[in-house]
């Protein structure tokens, strides 16, 4: 299928998806609340220390900068059109009068699950909570002077019957190989994860009734990894990805599934919903010709040339001195050929696949819409 062919049928069989959907599962929530790193940072790491993100992020959609470590739409994104809700305002983004009437976004890039030293964020998941925890309160009591709020707001019955989505854990994964042994790195996974579920349980608490949780991708497959880790070839797999990173975020994501059955049998009260996004990724990368894409490794925006353009010195829309020649990292001519796009983050064309796959509930556990898998076996 031809990159061309596949953006004009990929929305409408996102549409077809959520059609199902509603006949299959109650989707019908009123408020989405998201927590998690840059996979679903709309804007919030960018208001709350105040750095600047330029051109050409932003550039496919928004036509400029729009707080997404992206060319266009991320993921939540189009699981928020999908679920016919507009895009996710950032908890920390005050500008603009942002209104939360359908849910917010705690989600900020960078963040790890524990609070880590020296991380790129310093909203970590448990902090990620307590700004939720402040974010009720503050709801309840402005709901309380009255009805002048409502449209900005959400009800408080939403935050009982809201979806509540969780996508973190990549650089807890990933960043620990900076420091760690793969033993140490495989070592470390059931304390971030007790610390993740000490969260949920305090989401839980709060009313969260509806949960999502996305399991980590393969971050082997990282050009910011594998320019890192991948100079000797005995450490790649057969798609040229990072082994042990790969193998290290299938143990973590092993013991997340094992948390999320285990928390079902805790809260029979809760609907919670693991989702495979690392198979859905993995299978992008290794079979991308047939999906439309030319490019499942090699950075869109970066700069060093093939086979990852990637040099970790410089971001996409950065100039610098690198090597004494003044250098402005650009994006490629066509960015939906692509499947990363500054290294460390899919492009929009990526991101559009993986949630149009996320839909067809193929990949979750418990799955949903049952009926999608005849309507789209022939579509990719």
């Amino acid at each position: 299928m031809a990159a061309e062919s596949f953006s004009l049928h990929l929305p409408a069989l996102v549409s077809m998806c959520i059609l199902a959907l509603a006949s299959s599962t109650d989707f019908n929530f009123p408020a989405v609340f998201n927590f998690g790193d840059s996979n679903s940072d709309t804007g919030g790491l960018i208001a709350g220390l105040g750095i600047r993100l330029d051109l050409p992020n932003g550039q496919t959609y928004f036509k400029a900068p729009s707080g997404r470590f992206c060319d266009g739409r991320l993921i939540i994104d189009f699981l928020m059109d999908a679920m016919d809700m507009p895009f996710l305002n950032p908890y920390l983004d005050s500008i603009g009068a942002p209104i939360f009437r359908k849910g917010c976004n705690f989600a900020a890039a960078g963040s790890t699950v524990p609070v880590t030293v020296n991380a790129v964020s310093p909203f970590s998941f448990r902090i990620q909570v307590d700004q939720f925890l402040h974010f009720k309160a503050r709801v309840l009591q402005l709901l309380a002077k009255g009805k002048k709020f409502d449209k900005y707001i959400p009800q408080e019955d939403f935050f009982t019957k809201g979806l509540y989505m969780f996508d973190i854990g990549q650089n807890d994964v990933a960043g620990a190989f900076y420091s760690k042994s793969f033993d140490q790195v495989v070592a470390s996974i059931p304390a971030i994860l007790v610390e993740f579920e000490t969260g949920l349980k305090s989401l839980y608490d709060q009313g969260a009734r509806n949960v999502w949780i996305h399991n980590t991708g393969p971050v082997g497959c990282l050009p910011q990894n594998l320019a890192r880790f991948g100079t000797d070839p005995s450490k790649l797999d057969e798609m040229g990805c990072l082994s042990n990173h790969n193998q290290a975020a299938k143990l973590y994501n092993l013991q997340l599934h094992a948390l999320a059955i285990k928390l079902r049998g805790q809260y029979p009260d809760a609907n919670i919903t693991y989702v495979d996004i690392f198979s859905i990724k993995s299978n992008l990368i290794a079979n991308y010709s047939r999906y439309g894409f030319e490019q499942p490794l090699m950075t869109c925006c970066g700069y060093g040339g093939p086979p990852l353009n990637y040099d970790g010195r410089i971001s996409c829309g950065q100039t610098k001195i690198i090597d004494g020649t003044s250098v402005t990292v650009k994006a490629c001519d066509d960015s939906t050929e692509y499947v990363i796009w500054d290294g460390i983050h899919y492009t929009e064309a990526a991101n559009e696949f993986v949630s149009s796959q996320i839909l067809t509930g193929r990949f979750s556990d418990p799955p949903f819409a049952d009926k999608m898998a005849s309507l789209m076996k022939n579509k990719f």
